[in-house]
């Protein structure tokens, strides 16, 4: 019978909150031992410039980025593999985690940065075009569409938050809305309304976003007469929501109505103890790669302390 190998720490999921995890666990000698995923790097690897994010100043390519990160937890011994982890028990002592189906680990602590997906319309179009003038955050690239036009699809607070910041930096904005109504609150509608460079297209569904190799236009179509429009633009954004990928933790971990891991306010710490989540799995307020660097900092250090407190 094969040993079952253990570890003091292991990280569920890449991309920015798992890598900085992996970095300050390391470095603070706990030996981590990080799990991809299925996607690694996460959302930021099918991003194209990142302009953002601190200490490059000339902006980095997503993917690139991603394996600078990679490369600086290798350096401080975290052990990076590539597997995901299809089931869990976090409510034994130690952690177990199943890696592929078949391999079975255990863990004194576990830091969950499994990240949240973009809901997407599903359009092969705009997977094709997605980093190419489609994008599912106006924050992260709504600079590159400065005195542009731009198109964006949604209804909900975060669809009128992004318009409106989009509106800031573009020349047009226009809001693609499903039915006659917003679900966006009061406040929210009304700074919509507000804002003159703003257009509502109301009862209107996304037929087709056009362009060879980059957005040149989207084409629209009325869902109460049928008709067609085509609308150049040189931008489009989806604000339809996030699914967090906390699948895995249900019936183990609290999650809120929005299937978010719930942490213990200003910690990482989830309701069972030695589990940790960090990133966008946890967060449905910011959701941007400073962020979850942050909180995958703040993720190590409670793992830290928690190994501290058991003796370890």
């Amino acid at each position: 019978m094969s040993t079952i190998e253990h570890t003091s720490v292991i990280i569920i999921g890449s991309g920015p909150a798992g890598y900085t995890a992996a970095i300050y666990a390391a470095r603070a000698g706990l030996n981590p031992v990080l799990y991809q995923g299925m996607q690694p790097g996460g959302q930021l690897t099918i991003t194209t410039e990142v302009d953002n994010f601190p200490g490059y100043p000339d902006g980095a390519m997503g993917p690139e980025m991603m394996v600078d990160f990679e490369n600086q937890a290798k350096r401080m011994g975290a052990d990076i593999r590539f597997g995901w982890v299809s089931k869990v028990d976090l409510e034994a002592t130690p952690k177990r985690i199943w890696i592929n189906e078949e391999t079975e680990m255990t863990a004194d602590a576990v830091i969950i940065s499994t990240g949240a997906s973009a809901k997407w319309l599903g359009l092969d179009s705009e997977q094709r075009l997605n980093g190419f003038g489609v994008s599912a955050c106006a924050v992260c690239d709504g600079f590159f569409f400065r005195g542009q036009e731009v198109a964006i699809v949604g209804a909900g607070d975060t669809a009128a938050e992004e318009a409106t910041y989009l509106a800031k930096l573009c020349k047009k904005v226009t809001m693609i809305v499903r039915k006659e109504k917003m679900r966006a609150s009061v406040a929210m509608q009304q700074r919509v309304f507000n804002t003159p460079n703003i257009e509502v297209l109301w009862n209107t569904e996304t037929d087709e976003i056009l362009g060879e190799k980059t957005v040149e236009a989207v084409r629209v179509k009325n869902s109460v007469t049928g008709e067609l429009t085509t609308i150049p633009i040189q931008g489009f954004f989806v604000a339809i929501g996030h699914e967090p990928n906390t699948d895995l933790f249900k019936g183990q971990l609290e999650l809120d109505e929005s299937r978010y891991l719930k942490i213990l306010p200003g910690t990482t710490k989830t309701n069972l103890p030695g589990v940790f989540a960090a990133g966008d799995v946890a967060d449905k307020t910011y959701r941007q790669a400073i962020t979850a660097a942050g909180t995958g900092c703040m993720a190590a250090l409670d793992a830290e302390r928690y190994l501290a407190s058991i003796g370890h």
